[in-house]
């Protein structure tokens, strides 16, 4: 680890750099979400079956980017939902966003700007009945144990945490590899070494957009890793579920898209599966 480097601020920049993008990007449907009071993004209908009923709740969700899924908590009936995020310029378009959608559930958000470890020192603790996290949250963090301490502090008694991940054998695979799948990075936490990827591009259509903010680094945390962070802060884990999609394309020409839109691993190795 390069002690003179401060990781979170290097993906912050990136973040903060994307944010206009993404909320101008066709695939995050921000036009959508104003124009229908009932739009939902596709991330929070893939999770609603396991997430249940959250009617009136008090939510917070965590590492919310630009506000979408926050708002799609909402509008799934939750009292109200508290979006944390560290990048000032995803919360700036998450916060147009819930003005643009007042009254259609966007006046049941809130927006912090933060890191994850802050939140207890910039939310109230023990207050929350539901924390949620969604896909692609946890790998910008050096250290799911503490993670684990945070949602256990925001949490009130009898309140649950809703996490949903890219599975970290996804994340360990070489994606340079179009062959086959190839383990080329850590599945397990490295002490909070990073892995450092230098990436012109984003997850979604940008109309050829050019990022100067190119540099992230990231951090894989094995499912055991995960499971006994919360078990050690006395949490009770009470589902866990691999999918085999995401809705990303994670390793270019080793994916497919079926027709709702989720990527799949096409290989001899997962057709073997």
């Amino acid at each position: 680890m390069d002690p003179e480097m401060d990781y979170e601020a290097l993906n912050r920049t990136n973040w903060d750099e994307r944010a206009p993008v993404h909320a101008a990007s066709r695939d995050y449907h921000v036009q959508d979400f104003i124009s229908d009071a009932n739009f939902l993004s596709d991330v929070v209908k893939f999770d609603r079956p396991l997430l249940g009923d959250i009617t009136g709740l008090a939510c917070v969700h965590l590492q919310c980017h630009i506000g979408t899924d926050t708002l799609s908590l909402a509008r799934l009936g939750t009292a109200s939902v508290t979006g944390l995020d560290f990048s000032g310029a995803s919360l700036a378009e998450a916060r147009k966003l819930a003005s643009a959608t007042d009254g259609t559930g966007g006046e049941r958000l809130g927006f912090v700007e933060a890191s994850v470890y802050d939140a207890p020192a910039v939310l109230p603790q023990g207050s929350f009945d539901l924390v949620y996290t969604g896909i692609g949250a946890l790998c910008w963090l050096p250290s799911v144990a503490q993670w684990a301490k945070v949602v256990r502090s925001l949490l009130n008694p009898g309140g649950r945490l809703f996490v949903r991940d890219g599975h970290p054998v996804l994340l360990a695979l070489d994606e340079a590899r179009t062959d086959d799948p190839v383990l080329g990075w850590s599945y397990f936490e490295r002490g909070g070494e990073p892995t450092i990827f230098d990436e012109a591009e984003t997850y979604v259509h940008t109309g050829g957009y050019k990022f100067q903010a190119t540099r992230t680094a990231s951090f894989n945390h094995g499912i055991a890793e995960m499971v006994q962070a919360l078990l050690d802060e006395g949490m009770r884990v009470t589902g866990l579920v691999e999918h085999q999609s995401v809705p990303w394309n994670a390793l270019p020409g080793q994916m497919t898209k079926d027709e709702s839109g989720k990527q799949h691993l096409v290989s001899s190795f997962s057709q073997n599966w």
